[in-house]
């Protein structure tokens, strides 16, 4: 198992070098304390409600306020685990895009639909607009959920892995800015749920989006997939960090995470070996919600 000091050391180097990807900080430096507490261990990952596309599962609002954060589900009584995988485009990528690269992966989402993988899927609202068909398709899909990555990706707070900044004045409308962009692509039901791009936060944002109804949803396994080559390596750091209730990251940007899919066909099998249910994000939410 890869100590997590250094585990920790490697991403932020490797994050460096591709800030466009949602989630190489696995230390979540700027959460300064503010995600919300764990579920109380009384209760059973199996009794958790089950999502509707009207009404799914959301915390309430942290102290003052706040946008609720999320980072993992109950830790006893049930082995589940949510993978989820984040679909990365920054709102000047277009020209890159047009020019040949991926920033989808198609057969990523064909081999979680062969495998019967339950997802949640992090999308920004430029991905949606570059693959509105692929948004609709996963969208529309009842295997997979999807939740607002931002539009732009570009950072919440400063100096998070060199993103570009969103202006405080603006966080809220980059986050309806993507939902603008699913509703323009036809997805039908995407979810309350949001990933802040590097998972960079801080008090003044998650004020800033208090008023949308949203939960911040973070992550506890770093798969350490973004810029990987070597795939048995990134296997190896998801097993060796799953827990139940573990939200894992992943990403779904072939250009930059080339693989992702490979991992997935080696990891489900596994998971589920060791007698781990793979569920969405909702459903982890949803037991969260019952011991309220």
């Amino acid at each position: 198992m890869i100590p997590l000091v250094r585990r920790a050391r490697r991403i932020t180097a490797v994050c460096a070098l591709g800030a466009a990807l949602a989630a190489c900080g696995g230390t979540g430096a700027s959460r300064a304390g503010l995600t919300a507490p764990s579920p109380s261990a009384s209760a059973s990952p199996s009794t958790a409600a089950k999502p509707s596309p009207s009404r799914p599962p959301a915390l309430t609002p942290g102290p003052g306020g706040l946008t609720p954060v999320f980072s993992h589900g109950p830790r006893t009584k049930g082995k589940t685990v949510a993978l989820t995988f984040d679909a990365d485009m920054t709102a000047d990528q277009g020209p890159r895009a047009a020019a040949g690269e991926h920033f989808d992966n198609p057969q990523l989402i064909a081999t979680l639909r062969a495998l019967k993988v339950p997802a949640t899927v992090f999308m920004t609202g430029r991905w949606a607009e570059q693959y509105p068909d692929q948004a609709r398709s996963i969208g529309s899909d009842p295997l997979f959920e999807l939740a607002n990555h931002s539009y732009s990706h570009y950072a919440f707070t400063a100096n998070c892995y060199g993103l570009p900044t969103v202006p405080s004045d603006r966080m809220r409308s980059d986050v309806e800015g993507a939902y603008e962009a699913f509703r323009k692509a036809g997805v039908p039901h995407p979810m309350p749920y949001f990933r802040f791009p590097g998972g960079c936060y801080d008090r003044q944002s998650l004020r800033a989006l208090s008023g949308l109804g949203v939960t911040a949803v973070q992550w506890d396994v770093v798969s350490g997939d973004a810029f990987a080559t070597d795939a048995d390596a990134v296997v190896r750091q998801v097993l060796d960090g799953v827990r139940p209730g573990s939200v894992v990251v992943m990403h779904c940007t072939r250009s930059a995470a080339p693989t992702t899919e490979r991992v997935v066909r080696a990891v489900v099998p596994e998971l589920r070996k060791r007698g781990y249910r793979l569920v969405k994000v909702s459903d982890l939410i949803g037991a969260a919600t019952d011991r309220a």
